[in-house]
Order: C-alpha cells, then sequence, then structure tokens
C-alpha cells in the first residue's frame, strides 16, 4: 500500500486565497465580522500557517481552544471556535455552537464539495462493513464504473492505494474531504465510504452528500463511547437521517439499504427515503435461499426485484450471504444491472484479515479474522467449525479502553464454541492488561470454562499465536481473531508496530514450515 500524506494538517486545494466571508457562506455558518483571506484550514495549532483557518473544538481529551493563543501567534488569519477566546492579536473569530460540524463543512467547501460530483454511498453497521464496501467497489469496478473507497483497510483512488492511518475506519474531515477531491480529480464517477458510529456521532462526514445508505446489522459495540445501545444506534442512524437533507443530483434517488433481520429494521425504515431496499432470509427485498459454505466458498439463491440467482463465491461463513446481498442491492440501486453484480460477485477474493488463510504447507489451517465484537466472534467460530471435522483453536483478546461490557461475553463465547483458547492481548492502551484478560477469564469460568482444559493466557500476543500454532494437529484450524490487517498494537499510548501476518508466519516457521506465504 502507498503511504501518502494525508491530514491532519492545512490543505493546499485552491491556488489562490478564498475569502473568509465567502468560505463561511458556501459552509452554512455565521458570518465573521471582519473579513480575510484563508490559505488553508486546521484544527492543529501546530500546523497552522500565516493566512490557516483554525477550527476549534472540544476533543475527548483536549480541547482546541485552549490552543487558539498560539494559532493566532502562529499567524491564522481567523479562529472558528464554540465560545469566546482570549487572544493577544485582533484575529477575528467566528462563533458556533459545534466546532467538528463546522470544520466538516468548511472543508466541504474548501474542496468544492466533492461529494456533490460523485454518486456516494455510505455502509454502517457493527460488522461486515469493511466487507460489504470492499465487495460493493469489486461490483462497479468489474461493471466498469470508476469508483473511489474509503475504508478500514485503506483508501483507493484510480489505481492508487493509500494509508489513512493507524486504527481508523473513518478518517477524520480533512482526509475524508481531500480524498473524495481527488476521486473527482481522477474521474470518479462513485465513491463508498465505509462510515463508524463514532464518526457519524463526530461529524466527520458532514459535508458528504450521501445518495445511498447502507446497514450492515448493530450489535454489542462501542459502548464506552455512546454511553448505551440506544445511543449508538443513533449515530448510526445519522447516516440515514442524512438522506433527507443532503444534496440532490440530478436523476438520483435516496436509497436505504436495510437488514431486515436486524433489530434495527424498524426503527431505520422511518427516515424518508426515495426507495427502501430490504435483504434477508424471509420477506425481504432481496431474499436469500439455500444458504451453504463449505471448504471456503459460500453459495445461495439470491432473489430480488431484478431477478434470481445462483450464487457460489470464494468466501467463507453463511453471514457472508448477507453482506453480498447488501453490496448488490447498493450496487443495482446505482444502476448496475442485476446479472453484472451476480457474476463480478463471483470473481470477488475476499479482504485481507477477514478469514484470510496463512498457508505454509502445514497439514492444519489457520486463519487470520477481524472479530472483535461478540457477534463476529460468533460468526467467525461456527464458520471455522463448519470448516473442519477436528478441533478449532481460537486467539483473541479484548481492547483497553474499548467496551468492558463485551470482555465477559465473547470469553464465554470462546470456550463453548471453540475447543481451545489462548486469551492474549490486543490494544491494551492504558488499561492493565492483567485486568483485562481477568475480566476474559470470568467469562470464560462463567460458561463452564475450566484453565488449562479449555483455555489459557498468554499475555504477549506473539507467544500466544506461537502456542495456538504448536498445538495443532492435522485437520485442525487456528483462529486468530481481532487485529486482521491492522499493522500496529497500542500499549499505553505508543503504537508499536505489528503483523498477524507476520507473526503466524513466523510461528509456522519455528515448526520448520517453509511454503510460500
Amino acid at each position: 500500500m502507498t503511504t501518502v500524506e494525508l491530514g491532519p494538517g492545512t490543505r493546499q486545494a485552491t491556488p489562490q486565497p478564498v475569502p473568509l466571508s465567502c468560505l463561511l457562506a458556501s459552509a452554512g455558518l455565521p458570518s465573521a465580522a471582519e473579513d480575510a483571506l484563508i490559505t488553508g484550514i486546521t484544527a492543529d495549532s501546530r500546523r497552522v500557517q500565516p493566512g490557516s483557518l483554525f477550527v476549534c473544538y472540544r476533543g475527548i481529551e483536549h480541547d482546541g481552544h485552549d490552543y487558539a493563543p498560539e494559532a493566532a501567534a502562529r499567524g491564522a488569519a481567523a479562529i472558528v471556535c464554540e465560545r469566546p477566546v482570549s487572544l493577544l492579536s485582533r484575529t477575528p473569530t467566528v462563533l458556533v455552537q459545534d466546532g467538528r460540524q463546522a470544520w466538516a463543512r468548511l472543508l466541504a467547501a474548501w474542496y468544492g464539495f466533492p461529494s456533490r460530483r460523485l454518486l456516494l454511498v455510505g455502509v454502517t453497521g457493527t460488522d461486515g462493513k469493511t466487507t460489504t464496501v470492499t465487495l460493493l467497489h469489486h461490483i462497479l469496478s468489474a461493471c466498469g464504473l470508476r469508483a473511489g473507497l474509503i475504508a478500514t483497510t485503506g483508501a483507493k483512488v484510480a489505481e492508487q492505494e493509500l494509508d489513512t492511518g493507524l486504527h481508523t475506519t473513518t478518517p477524520a474531515p480533512d482526509i475524508v474531504q481531500e480524498l473524495l477531491a481527488r476521486m473527482v480529480a481522477h474521474g470518479a464517477e462513485a465513491a463508498i465510504i465505509e462510515a463508524t458510529s463514532e464518526g457519524l456521532a463526530q461529524h466527520r462526514l458532514d459535508g458528504c452528500e450521501f445518495d445511498i445508505a447502507v446497514l450492515t446489522n448493530i450489535t454489542h459495540d462501542h459502548l464506552y463511547y455512546h454511553g448505551s445501545f440506544e445511543a449508538y444506534r443513533e449515530a448510526k442512524a445519522r447516516l440515514f437521517a442524512s438522506l433527507a437533507t443532503s444534496y440532490r443530483k440530478p436523476g438520483t434517488p435516496k436509497i436505504s439499504v436495510l437488514n431486515k433481520d436486524d433489530a434495527s429494521f424498524a426503527y431505520l425504515r422511518q427516515f424518508a427515503v426515495d426507495l427502501c431496499l430490504s435483504y434477508g432470509a424471509e420477506g425481504a427485498d432481496l431474499t436469500l435461499e439455500h444458504v451453504r459454505c463449505g471448504r471456503g466458498m459460500l453459495s445461495f439463491r439470491l432473489r430480488s426485484p431484478w431477478g434470481s440467482s445462483p450464487m457460489q463465491l470464494p468466501l467463507p461463513g453463511a453471514y457472508n450471504a448477507y453482506n453480498v446481498a447488501a453490496a448488490i442491492a447498493a450496487a443495482c440501486g446505482l444502476g448496475v444491472p442485476f446479472p453484472d453484480a451476480v457474476r463480478a460477485c463471483e470473481s470477488f477474493q475476499g479482504v485481507v484479515g477477514r478469514m484470510e488463510p496463512i498457508q505454509m504447507g502445514q497439514p492444519f489451517n489457520v486463519f487470520i479474522d477481524f472479530a472483535h465484537t461478540p457477534n463476529a466472534l460468533e460468526h467467525a467460530l461456527r464458520t471455522a467449525r463448519s470448516l473442519c471435522e477436528a478441533r478449532v483453536i481460537v486467539v483473541f483478546g479484548c481492547a483497553g479502553e474499548r467496551d468492558r461490557l463485551k470482555r465477559r461475553p465473547m470469553g464465554a463465547l470462546a470456550v463453548q464454541l471453540a475447543d481451545y483458547a489462548i486469551f492474549t492481548a490486543e490494544d491494551p492502551r492504558r488499561e492493565d492488561l492483567e485486568k483485562i484478560l481477568a475480566e476474559m477469564e470470568a467469562g470464560a469460568q462463567a460458561a463452564g470454562g475450566r484453565p488449562g482444559r479449555d483455555y489459557e493466557v498468554v499475555a504477549d500476543r506473539a507467544q500466544a499465536i506461537e502456542r495456538a500454532i504448536s498445538l495443532a494437529r492435522p485437520g485442525d484450524i487456528v483462529l486468530l481473531c481481532g487485529k486482521g490487517h491492522e499493522r500496529s498494537m497500542c500499549y499505553g499510548t505508543e503504537e508499536r508496530p505489528w503483523s498477524e501476518h507476520a507473526a503466524a508466519r513466523a510461528a509456522l516457521e519455528k515448526l520448520g514450515y517453509r511454503g510460500q506465504p
């Protein structure tokens, strides 16, 4: 993947400075008492240059208003803030209700509202987002539509793959708008964005004019941030609510794509759209029939408003049938003929770190999966069980400073659905790793699990993977969950380099396997 300079910072998207008054008016924000020429926009005081517009907002750990004097001293042409700030200079200030929202709108205006020149799809949900957006991008590209992508695994602009940062799914608005502008500049006709609940709640996607909103599912996750399941669901719903107020592109309807079998269906169905497409096992617009999976292949029949077709894809897991249906619904909503969408799916090869096999000649299977929620872990374990008649050995952890309530359920699931589990580190951050592991153990023991018989704890993740692979016998599956594609592990505030793939291959090499990675 090519690494490029992408936010946060001052963006130089126009050759000439822009009057502050024009920028504020375009973004729908209050006017300033004095005008100024703006040469860039940033929310990071360290990146302010003469002519920058500095935007303040209250963050999780820092308050941008505290850095307004520094921004002014560095030559900021104006400051947007949520409350009055004390400055030694006469730098113009603009008061807004929400600094995050203002920042996103200003950046959209700064880049000339690039999403108004694209067919824009947003995909949200707890699990399955990355597979769905990647599959949708594959369908559009295979059917001749030039499309861009912003997802957990990175961004795609034309033929270039771009790194959007560590532990990032929905980037900050400066990156989002710059990427959309790049897509337009490279002739893209459509774009797909993976939209997280935090990204939506923090207005990172304000200024993005969506045409289609897709929901995979809503299960237990991110309550550490949202506080309640209802607030979590409301954050996801922002994507669907935005369809009623977003920019209308000529001849382009506003469409929602909903999972009929998810508990959120009735709640999300209430939002006004031109067309709602549902998918599910029964009574949906796109109906899944005769779902079968085995030996890494998924097969089913998909009935839709545009026709019916058998489907076969090289994807493990019956749950992926839902992701396929969601992607096809969105593609057809964009005008792709149903038969073409079906054919495109059959050449899809999956997503890095999503039930991805690692094969180096060993007589057992090793899979890497990003599963880090109870729902995703359950699907991954059930899929692994369907792929083998021998043992399933799972390795996973629970992230620090994230949803604590999922640790015990995930520990319980491991001993209920796997033959053996190894609990280990997964981005402990500033939490005590031993306490995280103890919570997982408590869940395992409450479900009848016993240390040494059903599970063990190996705090070091590389050692845990090595231990699991050393235990594997012919026909077994070793399932490594939680890190997937990620390239770092966070201890304290330090991001340490990490590769699940490299750790798995190193463990296999220690056992003498030297096959092609």
